[in-house]
């Protein structure tokens, strides 16, 4: 290979560019790949070659790239690979990193099989764990939460063991440990475990790896405030505050608060109150200052609790004014990002603060306004005028309007009722309230054109309050318009569809107008609103009665009971509903629930005293009759079941003795008799010829009434004929005797009381008289009208006829008995014993037994 290097010629020194064109072959790159030596240096690492013959030196002397000096192969410098090659000179682009050569080879497979990828796999899995623990808790799915925050513990456990065996313990990752215990004791304490919260904040807290793990004990502070140990509570929430740099201020005052609410849990009044001061002083917020006027009003300062309300009404809500989300000007820009702000979440958040400083200081107003001054209607006006001088002035008229509602709460009306018509002169929104009270007040006192006048005030006043148009479909209800009524509530609910009120009551519209199908409709979308409802629930119920439905109506009372388990009308309901279906036992069950917790339903006790009949159990009737007897005493079938059921069960003395204590109190009942009468027959007794006797005497009598009512029907339907009767068949004289009859109850429908002067109408039959006698015995009420005898107020009159009765039968004397009159059978006598007078004329009983021509009435007098 040296043959072919050329030094240049010492001779000619002058020429410089003489060489140029000659060059040692060692640099032709062509013929590298067919050198079998430079590939083999070329594979092999450091281009170590193997051992050649010729050692290569270049034209400076040095050994040449590949030569062998002194047994060691000098490296390949890189001819190509410094981009020094022959077809660069050619016009080749310039690649010395041999990026031109296409897409680099793939990489090498990952082994999935190696410690670190596993580890690697099993971290991202805690991480997606955690998360979805997260996610369920705030979708509400606790339990599901809680065991993906359980797994992910035990997958992060499992990361650590491997960890150790791979690496050195410094290089566990402790933010992922520190998540997945945190989420864990938070998801125990969701759950209410919280002995096992504890113990994982514990583990969190004890563990000095941990930074800032301090702060937990505010989580524990709150646990042991829920589980009410609120000294532990107190400790914790010092520790936790203890430990927080004073930088950051903001959750300071959290803890401080938390520290203030749990002294007033603890009834140290003192503490909480010295906590809500600091608070006040360092940064007032509406928390604050509303808990340090309930302490205030604890204690009963009456100047501090002026004070701390002022403090609460001076408190900035730092939100923009209304003004700001009204457009100034016609700018299409403008109105387009007003538009756009209007109703964002940061409105809506503004919106949410400012209800809530309305609804503290109206709390605290309506609870400071009895207590701050000598009386209540004075504390309200200081109140308004604090109000008044404040950023929520608009709120003074509601408070005047909280007044009313107290007067109402203290019964006084007028008072009420003058407060809120000071308001007729407000501006619209305040008046519309004001005749919405208005009008309800006026309609829980039945008068419904006063609420119909103030609902339609109000319903001018503010066309869109749905309050007003369901006052004014009320008014409109309780007339009997219900097409009407449905088309104001309707309108409510398109004014306010979260009115439940309206919705309720067009429900019981439609129900009024049999249109169950959309009564139905409207209680389960309300039932789909409040959830735990009774009414709502029993009025599903109802409806699906109504429908013929009694299954769909028992899963809903079924419903209803779970809500109030102790409501009596809706378990009596139940059992109804089972025994309409022939269930029996489940009937028992829930009349006898019904009856526990309301024993005086009648209904109740004579469907439970039936059953134990049917069932043959009748001593166990007994005591519901007996019940049902001191409920309505003077109901006589109780007292006969009783006596029945005595008689069923074998006990025929207890029997005989309850019959005749029945008989004693109802001497005219006639089932008393006949048992009495078969008892004594049985038993062989000597009074039984005296019962026979009363019953075979009750029995005619209520012959004879049958009689007299069956002739009284007959001659309603005859002609009138002439009143003396001397001009027509018999059947022409019956008729004009019932006209006459008739007549005559209408006149002592008529009569006055006994301090009252009697003035007979133009309509009473001329020449008769009233015959009317008193006896001073009491007597029983149980055969009034039985021979025409009649009830006024003061009175009782009985006509001629009454005393006309002959033999076989008792006559009847009237007992003035308190302020009413009984009639009673007394032994057949004459009837001038008993001294009957007129009621008109005064005249005494005629001994003719004629009847007599009243001389009030032939004088023209009556």
């Amino acid at each position: 290979m040296m043959q072919n290097v050329h030094l240049a010629p010492e001779t000619d020194e002058d020429d410089l560019y003489s060489g140029y064109n000659d060059y040692n072959p060692t640099y032709d790159t062509e013929e590298l790949e067919n050198d079998t030596a430079f590939q083999q240096a070329v594979r092999t690492s450091h281009g170590r070659r193997p051992p050649s013959k010729t050692s290569l030196v270049s034209s400076m002397g040095r050994p040449m790239t590949g030569a062998i000096q002194d047994g060691v192969t000098r490296p390949m410098t890189a001819v190509r690979a410094a981009g020094f090659t022959k077809g660069a000179l050619r016009g080749s682009a310039f690649d010395p990193l041999g990026q031109s050569w296409g897409p680099a080879p793939p990489l090498e497979a990952r082994s999935e099989d190696s410690p670190e990828e596993k580890i690697r796999q099993l971290e991202k899995k805690v991480n997606e764990l955690v998360e979805e623990s997260c996610i369920a808790n705030s979708c509400g799915d606790l339990k599901l939460a809680l065991e993906k925050a359980k797994d992910a513990g035990r997958k992060e456990r499992v990361l650590v063991r491997q960890r150790e065996q791979v690496t050195r313990p410094e290089n566990i990752n402790l933010d992922l440990t520190y998540s997945v215990l945190f989420n864990l004791a938070s998801q125990y304490s969701a759950n209410e475990m919280y002995a096992e919260a504890l113990n994982t904040y514990q583990v969190i807290v004890k563990n000095k790896m941990f930074s800032n793990a301090g702060r937990l004990k505010v989580n524990m502070g709150n646990i042991y405030l829920k589980q009410r140990n609120y000294s532990k509570a107190i400790k914790f929430y010092r520790m936790a505050l203890d430990q927080i740099p004073s930088v950051h201020k903001e959750m300071r005052i959290k803890i401080m608060q938390n520290i203030g609410v749990t002294f007033i849990k603890t009834g140290q009044y003192s503490d909480a109150i010295s906590s809500f001061e600091h608070i006040m002083s360092m940064a007032p917020n509406l928390k604050a200052g509303f808990n340090l006027i309930l302490s205030y009003f604890a204690i009963g300062d009456r100047e501090k609790m002026k004070k701390s309300f002022q403090k609460l009404i001076a408190v900035p809500l730092e939100i923009d004014e209304d003004d700001k989300y009204i457009s100034p000007s016609d700018d299409p820009h403008t109105n387009l990002v007003i538009e756009a702000i209007k109703n964002d979440h940061l409105r809506q958040m503004e919106r949410e603060r400012k209800a809530m400083a309305e609804k503290y200081i109206m709390t605290a107003a309506k609870l400071i306004a009895p207590v701050i001054e000598t009386s209540f209607a004075v504390g309200y006006d200081w109140c308004v005028e604090v109000v008044k001088a404040s950023q929520y002035v608009e709120l003074a008229n509601d408070l005047e309007i909280n007044k009313a509602i107290t007067y109402l709460r203290q019964k006084d009306f007028n008072q009420a009722v003058e407060t809120l018509k000071m308001f007729e002169k407000k501006d619209s929104r305040v008046k519309s309230a004001a005749a919405t009270n208005l009008s309800f007040l006026y309609y829980l006192e039945n008068e419904f054109a006063q609420a119909s006048s103030y609902a339609d005030l109000a319903v001018n006043s503010d066309r869109y309050n749905p309050s007003a148009l369901t006052n004014k479909g009320n008014t409109v209800f309780a007339n009997g318009d219900y097409e009407k009524a449905a088309e104001f509530y309707k309108e409510a609910l398109r004014n306010d569809c979260s009115c439940t009120e309206a919705l309720y009551n067009i429900g019981l519209t439609y129900k009024k107008l049999n249109r169950l199908d959309e009564a139905l409709d409207c209680f389960l979308k309300l039932h789909a609103i409040l959830r735990n409802s009774a009414q709502v629930l029993y009025q599903i119920a109802n409806v699906y009665e109504l429908m013929e439905d009694p299954s769909q109506a028992m899963e809903w009372l079924m419903q209803l009971i779970s809500v109030v388990p102790t409501d009596s009308r809706a378990l009596s309901k139940l059992g109804g509903l089972y025994d309409s279906e022939g269930d029996k036992s489940q009937a028992f069950q829930y009349y006898y629930e019904s009856y526990r917790y309301f024993p005086s339903n009648i209904e109740v006790i004579e469907w439970l005293g039936a059953y134990y009949i049917d069932t043959q159990f009748c001593e166990k009737a007994i005591q519901y009759f007996e019940r049902a007897s001191l409920i309505q005493p003077t109901q006589v079938k109780w007292q006969l079941m009783v006596a029945s059921c005595f008689r069923r069960s074998g006990n025929y003395q207890k029997a005989l003795d309850t019959y005749k204590d029945i008989h004693r109190k109802f001497p005219e009942n006639v089932e008393c008799l006949r048992f009495l009468v078969r008892l004594c027959t049985d038993i062989g007794l000597k009074e039984v010829q005296e019962y026979a006797t009363k019953l075979k005497r009750l029995e005619k009598m209520k012959e004879i009434r049958e009689q007299r009512i069956k002739s009284g029907r007959d001659s309603s339907g005859c002609p009138r004929g002439r009143r003396d009767g001397s001009a027509g068949s018999d059947s022409g004289q019956n008729c004009s005797a019932g006209s006459k009859g008739e007549r005559l109850s209408a006149q002592l429908r008529a009569l006055p009381g006994t301090d009252e002067p009697y003035e007979s109408s133009s309509n009473k039959e001329p020449g008769e008289c009233l015959w009317v006698c008193w006896d001073g015995r009491g007597a029983d009420a149980s055969i009034w009208g039985s021979v025409g005898v009649s009830e006024t107020q003061t009175k009782l009159v009985v006509t001629w006829e009454a005393f006309l009765l002959t033999s076989g039968c008792s006559l009847l004397t009237m007992s003035l008995t308190g302020s009413t009159f009984a009639v009673f059978p007394v032994p057949l006598m004459s009837p001038s014993a008993l001294k009957p007078r007129c009621l008109l004329c005064g005249s005494t009983w005629p001994s003719n037994r004629k009847t007599q021509n009243c001389s009030q009435k032939e004088n023209g007098r009556g």
